[in-house]
């Protein structure tokens, strides 16, 4: 990837966006499901823990869904670990291909543009 503003570069980029956003939802589920488990051992009351339960039940369902869209999609391949390896790899060559990308260019001195104190 030598020229970002190329658009041949931007081909299958929004697909990998929704992979990435999925990806973020469910590392968050997964941390939520994990706190409504510390919080229910901590809940003293039958009615904070029936309640802390059944969120946390609802968020295992939410996980399921996630999991299940992704696989479908095929960006997460929990039983194939060669091929999320292989998945891994593309995901992290882009990111570097990305971050290696000329955004700017030579000259990007930025003095002056900020205001002098007043003496």
């Amino acid at each position: 990837m030598n020229d970002y503003l190329d658009p041949i570069n931007s081909v299958g980029m929004p697909e990998q966006i929704d992979s990435a956003i999925a990806l973020d939802l469910l590392i968050t589920i997964k941390e939520l499901i994990r706190n409504y488990s510390i919080a229910l051992t901590e809940a003293a009351s039958p009615e904070v823990r029936t309640t802390i339960r059944n969120q946390m039940e609802a968020a295992i369902d939410y996980q399921t869904e996630i999991v299940e869209l992704m696989m479908d999609k095929k960006w997460f391949h929990p039983y194939d670990v060669s091929e999320q390896q292989m998945l891994d790899l593309k995901a992290a060559q882009t990111a570097v291909d990305i971050a290696g990308l000329k955004l700017f260019g030579e000259e990007n001195n930025r003095k002056g543009l900020f205001p002098t104190p007043p003496k």
